[in-house]
């Protein structure tokens, strides 16, 4: 951890004794505190950090770590958007930390608390164990039984128009953050509701002309706590740190239940290559 902390410019300007000390050039950061272990009890630790405005949020967390309280429980991992594993509520919104800039949230205080939708591990870090298990519920992979994976004298390529890959390339930027799941009004309602992330994802893979397989044994998602249950309240598509819309998503993927037909789908053209020895 020490080798990571001293990468940080910010933290190597200053003494000790600067570092405890209120500056201009300073913000208060407020930590959400609990452990699940201990029931569910909890409180805010406050911290003086210097800044810099190139300062993002996770830098902050980290220099509290590292200088005040190397008991803070925090996950991250990339530190460049794309793992989506420090996902937080950040003065109220759900966002990526590593992705937030202290200067751009215009306030003297910021305020960390763990994303809600999920369960409590302890302090920052949340469960996504229930996130997985709908993601995974709607076969997050190209099922095609054509493909000749499995043979060593040929291998297959499936071609794509430009247009194809359009239809579905956004909802492919997903990381899996959690971001909008934590957002969504109707998760935080129905336990068993597939979530923004999983039924965009579902979209991803109906609209993937490489895809022939068949979804028809996938009755979550035709269901009253599948696609149906969704609301359009937005908040997942205003969170979504990548882009992806998932509420778009939704939308696309009720319109594709409700008049889809087999013979709509141009699906890719195959072809075969030798394999050179």
């Amino acid at each position: 951890m020490a080798g990571i902390i001293e990468k940080i410019p910010m933290l190597r300007a200053g003494s000790k004794k600067d570092r405890g000390s209120k500056t201009s050039s300073s913000i208060t950061l407020r930590v959400y505190r609990s452990n699940s272990a201990n029931g569910n009890s909890y409180r805010y630790d406050t911290f003086d950090v210097p800044i810099q405005r190139w300062t993002t949020v996770l830098d902050a967390l980290l220099y509290a770590k590292a200088y005040e309280d190397n008991s803070i429980a925090i996950r991250y991992s990339c530190r460049m958007a794309s793992c989506g594993s420090c996902g937080m509520k950040i003065n109220g919104r759900p966002r990526l930390a590593c992705y937030t800039n202290v200067a751009e949230l215009e306030s003297p205080v910021i305020t960390c608390q763990p994303l809600t939708n999920f369960s409590l591990i302890r302090d920052l870090v949340t469960d996504f164990s229930e996130f997985f298990r709908h993601h995974k519920s709607i076969k997050p992979f190209i099922i095609n039984q054509n493909a000749d994976l499995m043979t060593s004298e040929e291998v297959s390529e499936f071609i794509q128009s430009p247009r194809d890959v359009d239809e579905y390339l956004q909802f492919s930027y997903c990381i899996k953050c959690g971001l909008c799941y934590s957002a969504c009004p109707t998760v935080a309602t129905d336990v068993r509701f597939l979530g923004p992330q999983a039924l965009a994802q579902a979209y991803r893979y109906y609209a993937d002309t490489r895809d022939n397989g068949s979804r028809e044994d996938m009755k979550n998602i035709d269901d009253k706590h599948g696609i149906w249950r969704c609301h359009f309240a937005g908040s997942c598509s205003n969170v979504c740190p990548k882009g992806v819309d998932p509420a778009l998503g939704i939308q696309l993927l009720r319109r594709h239940l409700t008049s889809f037909s087999k013979h709509d789908k141009k699906i890719a053209e195959m072809k075969h290559h030798s394999q050179v020895t």
